[in-house]
């Protein structure tokens, strides 16, 4: 029996209650880390850091990063966690292993308190969760993945907390969503759906093109998001579906992993940021250093500390593993809060700041581009091409990008996509839809490709394609020849 567990995690839930929480220092933390963490205290001394000798932030940043492979892969999973326990933890979540193979992630249940404080902020401050009686739709695979299991656990805690919340969990079982919202959704002044975009987009859409289907409208939808990157266009449409009239306050995106649960939050205040830039691409190139519009999102740097090396990601934080400068091989960087302030009023932009959080902006990872005449071609800018009038209703917005060639050897760059149940399309339409925002956002496939190669070659497949979409199974947009 572990007799010190109760009184953590009471003191846990007592703190959460209260909002009272003592901010630690990342310095605080490292120390505290290297510590109790037997795996931290073998990888410093291999490195030859004396921990007692890291007394500034600066000598901080000198410290080695860690990563899957320096770090997470090579010590024993109990040496990882805190007193090198592993029964410490009460669940394990795995890492959907797209760049690998499958990662252990345990916690605790007083390690998602302090993730929940994430979606208190989104259920609070734009869906206004603590006044209105919500039904939160958890659309999430269930099961070893974090996504599903971690949300219905931050959710619940939210409603222990008071907020007038009840949860469902049918997971990414579409007829099942379908099949409860009819049920439940009258009961509750706002319903919040919370998956990945293509997915819910699927659901939304399930409805929308079905005469007979779920009326979204006649209720109050909200959307929690995560997993990758879309567009304001997508935002925009899936809500205009919804009914939603003001998609800045109703959706929300989620950065978050497997590693260390949601590291950040959109906020109205860096969505409406987002829409104005999304309008202004040579703007947005000029902040973010890229032909691609990034999540951006706002963070706690008490809660998770980032950092921002050669153009990628790092953070430290605690967890049932605690992670100190880990490399999570995300491009993106950071802006002040200052920093962004002044950027847009430079810019003409006079978006009012109600908070004073740093943003923290996230690309994805590069081995999801397809490189084209020598541009990186990102499904980002692809997205949009499928999400204008005209297209949009043809398409689910599933699609994969590849960069092929003829017999002759000659490149082309070919989209397959998918169009929507029962739909039929012309596909010169939307090839060129989509040439016309490739060239728009990107300035590479403008400059680098000759424009007599820049009309992509689209191929229409009809919904749930078993050889490019799969049911059941999450969507890959890039495709290796």
């Amino acid at each position: 029996m572990d007799a010190d567990r109760p009184g953590r995690v009471a003191e846990g839930f007592r703190s959460f209650f209260a909002d009272d929480r003592v901010p630690e220092s990342v310095l605080e933390l490292f120390h505290r880390v290297a510590a109790t963490v037997p795996a931290y205290r073998k990888f410093l001394a291999e490195h030859g850091v004396d921990p007692e000798r890291v007394v500034t932030l600066d000598d901080f940043r000198r410290l080695p990063p860690t990563d899957k492979d320096n770090y997470h892969r090579r010590y024993p999973l109990p040496e990882l966690c805190r007193d090198g326990r592993l029964d410490g933890c009460d669940l394990v979540a795995v890492s959907s292993g797209s760049s690998g193979r499958p990662t252990a992630w345990p916690r605790s249940l007083v390690d998602e308190l302090a993730i929940t404080r994430r979606f208190e902020q989104v259920f609070r401050d734009a869906f206004r969760a603590h006044e209105r009686s919500t039904l939160a739709v958890v659309c999430f695979p269930l099961g070893t993945w974090v996504g599903g299991l971690f949300t219905t656990a931050c959710v619940r805690h939210l409603a222990a907390k008071g907020y007038p919340i009840t949860a469902v969990a049918p997971g990414n079982n579409k007829a099942e969503i379908l099949r409860v919202l009819p049920e439940l959704a009258g009961h509750f002044e706002q319903v919040v759906l919370m998956g990945y975009p293509p997915f819910v987009k699927d659901v939304v859409d399930s409805a929308h093109f079905d005469p007979a289907g779920f009326d979204w409208a006649a209720h109050d939808v909200k959307l929690v998001l995560a997993g990758e990157v879309f567009s304001e266009q997508w935002r925009t449409l899936v809500a205009g579906r919804l009914g939603i009239a003001d998609p800045v306050r109703a959706t929300a995106s989620l950065y978050g992993t497997a590693d260390a649960g949601v590291l950040g939050n959109e906020t109205p205040l860096s969505v409406s940021v987002r829409r104005f830039l999304a309008g202004r691409p040579d703007l947005a190139r000029e902040l973010f250093g890229g032909s691609r519009l990034p999540t951006l999102v706002q963070y706690d740097p008490a809660s998770r500390f980032f950092e921002e090396a050669d153009g990628t990601l790092l953070f430290s934080g605690d967890n049932g593993i605690p992670l100190i400068r880990y490399h999570i091989a995300d491009e993106g960087g950071l802006v002040s809060s200052v920093d962004m302030r002044e950027f847009l009023a430079r810019n003409g932009c006079t978006i009012p700041f109600d908070n004073e959080l740093p943003f923290v902006f996230v690309f994805g990872r590069s081995l999801f581009t397809v490189s084209y005449f020598g541009a990186n071609v990102y499904p980002e800018n692809v997205s949009v091409g499928l999400e204008q009038p005209g297209v949009s209703d043809l398409v689910t917005g599933k699609f994969v990008l590849e960069a092929v060639s003829d017999a002759d050897e000659d490149a082309a760059l070919r989209v397959t996509v998918e169009l929507a149940p029962g739909r039929t399309g012309d596909p010169g339409v939307i090839a060129e839809s989509i040439r016309a925002h490739l060239v728009r956002l990107n300035s590479e496939f403008a400059h680098y490709v000759p424009a007599e190669r820049q009309l992509p070659q689209v191929v229409l497949r009809p919904a749930g394609d078993p050889e490019h979409f799969p049911v059941g199974v999450k969507h890959r947009y890039t495709r290796a020849r």
